[in-house]
């Protein structure tokens, strides 16, 4: 009888070791890289898989190099959604998504390359590798304007500080650096032409003061001539904006004219109000519905 019960135990032993690899191969692994339309890793992305049959959810996270990596994902076919952060996904604002990815009882790669994607919609929609390369020199030079125009936003609202604050040749240093970096933005100029008229006030030397003066009128002439080239369709405050260009400009030919102190400590209302900030057009998004 111990005989026949030692048998036994040994016996469920066996069975019982036997068992989990069974359960092992109940499920398979996932795992890929995350890389933006400019090959880098997005770091912190969420990579939600849902399953079509069932609704199942499993939500992974990008590492800091772009990479995620999961196991006991259940085999079907499963929605992949690329998300760029938890509170993107929270707001359902996906970069990009697969349907259809099979996970299967071993290992699954799914990679996210959005740079290749981009080329490969680009292909699809008939576009030739010149269109393409120009497509990609298009986003490279929207991307650009971004950056510009937020180094000349600083710069102007240093400047708008100083003028309040009457440090006039610390706005013109600020202006002119910002006219380094883009010289094609009226706004700029025309601020530049009021730094200078103002801080004409300022100078004792007649000399001094005539050139600020002659440096506001072609400031301002500058910001016209610009401004005269956008069209009202594309700027509707053209006109406006133009009308206070002449407005000023007058004043700087007038106070040339005349350099009488009076006419140098009243400046016009506009000159020392601060100033909008360069609009920019909207940044490109990539993804497939």
């Amino acid at each position: 009888m111990r005989k026949f019960f030692a048998i036994f135990v040994f016996v469920v032993l066996v069975a019982g070791l036997c068992v989990p690899p069974v359960f092992a191969q109940a499920s398979g692994s996932v795992k890929g890289v995350a890389k933006d339309v400019e090959g880098k890793p997005i770091v912190g992305a969420v990579v939600e898989f849902t399953n079509q049959d069932n609704g199942q959810k499993y939500n992974l996270k990008t590492n800091n190099k772009g990479e995620y990596f999961s196991l006991g994902i259940s085999p079907g076919k499963y929605k992949v959604t690329l998300y760029k952060s938890p509170e993107e996904q929270k707001a359902a604002k996906e970069i990009y998504h697969v349907n259809g990815f099979q996970v299967q009882l071993d290992e699954n790669n799914l990679d996210f390359d959005l740079k290749k994607e981009q080329e490969n919609t680009a292909k699809g929609q008939g576009l030739t590798p010149e269109q393409v390369k120009q497509m990609q020199e298009q986003q490279e030079k929207q991307k650009k304007e971004v950056n510009t125009v937020k180094a000349l936003n600083e710069k102007l609202a240093a400047a708008n500080a100083a003028i309040q604050g009457q440090d006039y040749d610390t706005a013109i240093a600020a202006l002119n650096e910002a006219n380094q970096m883009d010289s094609g933005r009226d706004l700029i100029w025309f601020k530049l032409g009021d730094a200078y008229r103002l801080s004409a006030n300022k100078q004792t030397d007649p000399a001094e003061k005539q050139k600020r003066l002659d440096s506001a009128v072609q400031s301002y002439q500058k910001a016209v001539e610009l401004k005269q080239g956008v069209t009202n369709d594309k700027d509707p405050n053209a006109a406006k904006s133009l009308a206070a260009y002449y407005n000023n400009l007058a004043e700087a030919y007038a106070t040339q004219c005349s350099r009488t102190p009076a006419r140098w400590t009243t400046p016009l209302p506009h000159s020392t109000r601060s100033s909008p900030p360069i609009p920019t057009g909207p940044t490109p998004t990539t993804g497939r519905a």
